[in-house]
């Protein structure tokens, strides 16, 4: 696995637009650049990335903007401005070569998880899940954005559970993003097909995942090789982390059982959900019986209700990291080391 060089001051981090621009919400995307900008970190931004729409710019116009990025060696690191749609439709205008012969570390969410399975699983370098460059337009900020501030500049530090999470999102009254729901990580064994839970867990492998709902469109597509690096890394176990943005309990269902049937959970040694974002008309009971019905049979731990994912706060997590987990009635510590 390759670890690219991290950013330190006075750097510039490299922003394009693969899916969404920003051009709607321009006021909040200038206050995390100034954040940016204040750990003494330099910004240059491709011209799709201000545009209003979504996508951004053609396929082939945001696959070329990204590979200047990665071409050119002013900079230092890349990020996606947001997350958003379309983005595997520029995952053929990315030149590969050009990031192999360029490899930097390159941090998205949402969306963007499809260059981030492109660039680990193909190419074997480690990418960051779980920031956009738009993600540190709170004021104050929380421990999550400090968190990954840390983790983008090189400072692998462990991550805790949190205390408690926002479900209402963005209060005007109060011009803030109240935590008013305790965190809840459940976690669960399969037993005799079904799943039990347990109070303890203590478990090493290789971190692989972001949204799920776009690693399931990827799946056959020439831009994954998730078979190969769960065979190249076999040994060392893996921690799959999906970030579950809108897939309904038999979506999930289906794409979970077609990853299990293609043998990508193996050698895993757990499986994290995080929180799902929008449930529709579903509980997390209509999830958790039909996760049952296709992990129940494997002897892979579950973790439901993660801080992982689009409900604030998150935790930023390294593709192809060795990830060390270990939960405790209902807390939970993940470290990583690049190795």
């Amino acid at each position: 696995m390759l670890y690219p060089v991290f950013p330190t001051e006075g750097d510039v981090i490299g922003i394009c637009a693969p899916s969404a621009g920003v051009g709607s919400k321009i006021e909040s995307f200038d206050m995390s650049l100034d954040i940016l900008n204040e750990i003494g970190l330099g910004t240059y931004e491709t011209d799709s990335v201000r545009n209003e729409e979504c996508p951004s710019a053609s396929a082939e116009i945001r696959g070329e903007e990204f590979n200047s990025l990665f071409a050119d060696d002013d900079i230092a690191a890349v990020m996606s401005a947001a997350g958003g749609d379309f983005n595997i439709e520029m995952l053929p205008y990315i030149d590969q070569d050009i990031v192999s012969a360029h490899p930097k570390w390159f941090s998205g969410y949402s969306d963007p998880t499809a260059i981030e399975m492109l660039l680990t699983t193909k190419l074997d370098i480690a990418t960051i899940y779980g920031v956009n460059a738009g993600a540190w337009d709170w004021r104050p900020l929380h421990q999550f954005q400090f968190n990954a501030l840390d983790i983008l500049t090189g400072e692998i530090i462990p991550q805790e559970s949190y205390d408690e999470w926002c479900s209402c999102g963005y209060d005007e009254e109060t011009e803030s993003f109240p935590m008013d729901t305790p965190v809840e990580w459940i976690l669960m064994h399969p037993e005799d097909g079904s799943l039990e839970e347990i109070d303890y867990l203590d478990v090493s492998g290789r971190l692989i995942g972001g949204c799920i709902d776009v690693i399931d469109e990827m799946i056959g597509t020439p831009f994954e090789d998730l078979t190969g690096f769960c065979e190249r890394y076999r040994d060392d176990g893996f921690i799959w982390f999906f970030d579950n943005f809108a897939l309904q309990p038999m979506e999930l269902f289906y794409a979970i059982l077609k990853m299990k049937f293609m043998g990508l959970f193996d050698n895993a040694e757990a499986i994290i959900f995080g929180r799902v974002c929008f449930y529709g008309e579903a509980t997390d009971i209509d999830y958790l019986e039909l996760i049952e019905q296709a992990l129940g049979d494997t002897d892979v731990s579950i973790i439901w209700n993660a801080d992982i994912g689009h409900t604030k706060p998150s935790m930023t997590l390294i593709n192809g990291s060795m990830g060390h987990l270990v939960m405790e009635d209902g807390r939970a510590i993940i470290e990583m080391e690049l190795s």
